[in-house]
């Protein structure tokens, strides 16, 4: 089992996961969009999301981990009208923590669905830093190329669950479209610096890992 690196706040990173023994994780379209909503849920009040793909049996995010200043401001942002700002005692929530809540809820709601037991994906999530842009950028052009890697698809916009439809758009997303838009002068381009400046995507996840 790899050994889990900590999730540091203002850090990148890559985090991925897989069915156990390669089960499918998603069996259906509802599957994927509850999934999405379990990950809003959990996921975005500690990390900001750069990428995403879900593949039936596994899936890739691309993330950077928020400081406490920034989960602060989000819940700040988030609180409804009848809870006072200025009475709640803030306390940071553990990144590592909220995956664990998101894959957990998603199991035992898998697990009712189709009437099963027992672990649903494989031990611990992965999760690789990301300490460059050139490696972030290839990163995210590797996520949104999965599909086709894989032989699902022909093209990137043929497969309906991943970032690249809501990057490719100016319509409402939890998506940090604007800064990739800012590193890359529009997102398309990033695919493109990833063919012109190849690097080894082996460094970020194991070459045999799907």
């Amino acid at each position: 089992m790899p050994t889990s690196i900590p999730l540091i706040p203002g850090h990148y990173y890559h985090i991925y996961h897989r069915g156990n023994n390669r089960e499918v994780i998603f069996r259906e379209d509802r599957n994927y969009r509850y999934f999405l909503k379990r990950y809003a849920k959990y996921i975005e009040p500690i990390a900001f999301t750069y990428a995403y793909c879900l593949m039936p049996n596994h899936f890739h995010v691309a993330v950077r981990i928020k400081t406490a200043e920034e989960q602060h401001a989000w819940r700040l942002a988030h609180q409804t009208s009848e809870v006072s700002q200025t009475s709640e005692v803030f306390e940071a929530l553990d990144p590592s923590w909220q995956f664990g809540r998101l894959f957990n809820s998603y199991t035992r709601a898998f697990n009712r669905a189709y009437h099963r037991s027992g672990s649903l994906f494989e031990g611990r999530f992965r999760r690789k830093e990301v300490i460059a842009l050139p490696y972030l950028l290839n990163l995210i052009a590797y996520i949104h190329q999965n599909p086709i890697q894989h032989g699902f698809v022909e093209t990137l916009g043929d497969w309906p669950w991943s970032s690249w439809h809501a990057l490719q758009t100016d319509a409402p997303t939890l998506l940090q479209r604007d800064e990739l838009r800012f590193w890359t002068g529009g997102f398309a381009s990033a695919e493109a610096f990833a063919a012109a400046n190849p690097i080894d995507i082996g460094e970020l996840i194991e070459e045999d890992w799907a």
